[in-house]
């Protein structure tokens, strides 16, 4: 699953980033309101976690916008605003829940889950290509009916591809969607982990080759009969 976080505290958004990735979901992090804009307009989320008090646009109105554009993605605000009427406006803005700030992450990783549950009814519940399937309900990833044990990390990463099938994703949009835009460790992390998983889904060792490097642009997931 694809989770935007609207947060302009550097700390909070990558507290909220790193502990999502634990849980296997990809996300992604805008820290105002036209980036998150911007970011919603090119790529597709299975949720927003948003914040009000952030700079450029606020997250009201952000709220409305997106609201006025999907009428089915779940968004949940998460904010140190915590009067009655402040929960009022953001739940008439548009969002389907609502969360003050301190929070616990166990808590809004159960919300969370319930908003998924009830889910953006536009997507897909199983992701499949060829012969592998993954489950994002279960994160249970399977190939040849064989279970096949991922990190989280090689999980996002692979969610990710399966999400943008047929399509080139260059290093830069995995560093993003995968780790994030400030990630400053090793070059060639994206090479080690496409490694990891291509090694993983040959599960028998006969498995068709399903990521495949485009010299010079990226990766792309595909199935071997369409290559």
């Amino acid at each position: 699953m694809q989770i935007l976080i609207i947060e302009d505290e550097k700390k909070i958004a990558d507290f909220l980033r790193r502990g999502l990735i634990e849980e296997r979901y990809a996300a992604d992090v805008a820290f105002d309101g036209e980036e998150a804009l911007y970011k919603y307009n090119i790529n597709e989320y299975d949720l927003i976690i948003l914040d009000i008090m952030i700079p450029k646009i606020d997250g009201l109105t952000v709220c409305q916008k997106i609201r006025s554009n999907n009428s089915n993605i779940p968004i949940l605000i998460l904010t140190a605003k915590d009067s009655i009427e402040d929960k009022i406006k953001g739940l008439d803005s548009g969002a389907d829940d609502y969360m003050t700030k301190p929070f616990s992450f166990s808590e809004l990783s159960a919300r969370i889950r319930a908003l998924l549950r009830r889910g953006n009814k536009a997507d897909p519940a199983i992701l499949t290509i060829d012969d592998l399937v993954l489950n994002p309900a279960t994160k249970v990833v399977k190939r040849k009916n064989k279970i096949i044990d991922l990190t989280a990390r090689e999980y996002s990463l692979l969610e990710y591809f399966m999400r943008n099938q047929n399509i080139v994703l260059t290093k830069t949009k995995i560093l993003e969607h995968v780790w994030d835009y400030s990630y400053d460790g090793l070059s060639n992390v994206i090479e080690t982990y496409v490694k990891y998983l291509r090694k993983k889904l040959k599960v028998d060792g006969k498995a068709k080759e399903l990521i495949h490097t485009i010299r010079g642009s990226g990766y792309i997931l595909k199935a071997e009969k369409d290559a």
